[in-house]
């Protein structure tokens, strides 16, 4: 009798883990619920750990935003000269061109499987399923985002889902950089045509419309020859272990 009630219950908890599994009508409403319950517990260990940077050491970290707030003012005079002299030129070629790139601050939940580095769940309001999104670390390509049953998902460089258009080099050799499951990612079909060197650096083309072009991926490490195409190895800026919050370009222009 024990056995059969084991066997029984063996048999229901492995349907219902391959119906959760297998099943995306089942797995949206829990992973938007395991996301809330997430988001939850992640707003509240913020709010301790404000609390406890605020009382402990306020003196220390007012010094330190003061600090960063003179650098940040001083940049954003720059690029407001910058871009006052770059409306100036458009104004003076009678150009319709309109630069207006829009970037929003994203947290990091959690990752969407164990042992799995390159697959994290976002938080990110506004968010478009039909839409791939440029992602940034620190100033650097991470990676894209993406939509997974409706909800925010970015697939760092490391995955080999991972794909963007890049350019190479002093040349500006076209070419497509995906990941490997892997630390270093590939540039492939480069025209063979077009000169590259170790130590190139590689860069974002903006062709895709997913990022703004000139954005920093990596260096070029090895380069191979294969089908009328050169592929690069390149060693990429990004990497973090555990990545608390990125950057989302939300519109190229």
């Amino acid at each position: 009798m024990n056995k059969q009630r084991l066997t029984l219950a063996l048999f229901l908890i492995l349907s219902v883990g391959g119906a959760l599994y297998f099943s995306p009508f089942l797995q949206s409403p829990l992973i938007h619920l395991s996301q809330n319950i997430k988001i939850v517990y992640l707003d509240q260990i913020a709010g301790i750990q404000n609390a406890f940077t605020k009382h402990l050491n306020q003196a220390e970290t007012i010094s330190e935003l003061q600090e960063k707030n003179r650098y940040y003012e001083r940049e954003l005079l720059t690029l407001h000269q910058v871009a006052d002299e770059y409306a100036n030129l458009l104004r003076e070629a009678n150009s319709s061109l309109k630069t207006i790139p829009s970037v929003v601050l994203v947290r990091t939940i959690s990752y969407i499987r164990m042992g799995d580095p390159h697959k994290l769940w976002l938080e990110m309001e506004d968010f478009d399923p039909a839409r791939v999104y440029g992602l940034l670390y620190r100033g650097y390509v991470a990676g894209i985002v993406v939509s997974n049953n409706r909800a925010p998902m970015a697939l760092l460089n490391g995955d080999i889902k991972s794909s963007y258009a890049v350019s190479v080099g002093s040349s500006s050799a076209p070419g497509i950089v995906r990941g490997n499951n892997e630390r270093r990612l590939i540039v492939e079909f480069i025209p063979t045509w077009i000169p590259i060197s170790v130590g190139d650096e590689v860069v974002t083309s903006g062709l895709d419309k997913i990022f703004l072009s000139g954005l920093k991926v990596g260096k070029v490490i090895s380069i191979s020859k294969a089908s009328g195409y050169q592929s690069a190895i390149i060693e990429p800026y990004f990497y973090a272990k555990n990545p608390a919050y990125f950057h989302v370009i939300t519109r190229v222009r």
